[in-house]
């Protein structure tokens, strides 16, 4: 099942909200578990904020201050929503955060294969923190 995207402020603010459940040397991966329907509670701000919970959520937060050009936090997010598909999450919020910049002397292309590659194992490896 394709993962939902996080679009409003409040989605986000809400994940930013907890604390990172995983982190590497450039992302950090927020989460949190979405109230189903049956155990719903109206004080609950969580559960119509992602309705409906049977779904996988999926956000990233790619900042300019660790990724200048806009073409590589663009190629960034796109690994980011694509490792959430291929790995199949269990329902929920996730947040993925880019916390640190990639070294531009190391890739020094603004979009390579090389640091497509390098973003989808550390992805990979931050998922699987969070499974851990």
């Amino acid at each position: 099942m394709r993962p939902t995207h996080l679009r409003t402020r409040a989605q986000f603010q809400a994940l930013l909200g907890t604390s990172t459940v995983a982190r590497t040397t450039h992302f950090a991966l927020h989460h949190i578990k979405v109230p189903t329907a049956d155990a719903r509670n109206p004080e609950d701000a969580r559960s119509s904020l992602f309705s409906p919970a049977e779904l996988v959520w999926v956000g990233a937060m790619t900042p300019k201050r660790w990724a200048r050009r806009a073409v590589t936090r663009n190629a960034i997010r796109r690994q980011i929503y694509a490792v959430a598909e291929d790995l199949a999450c269990p329902p929920g919020a996730y947040l993925v955060r880019l916390r640190a910049a990639f070294s531009p002397a190391q890739f020094p292309s603004a979009t390579s294969e090389a640091l497509k590659r390098a973003v989808r194992t550390e992805l990979h490896v931050l998922f699987r923190k969070r499974a851990a």
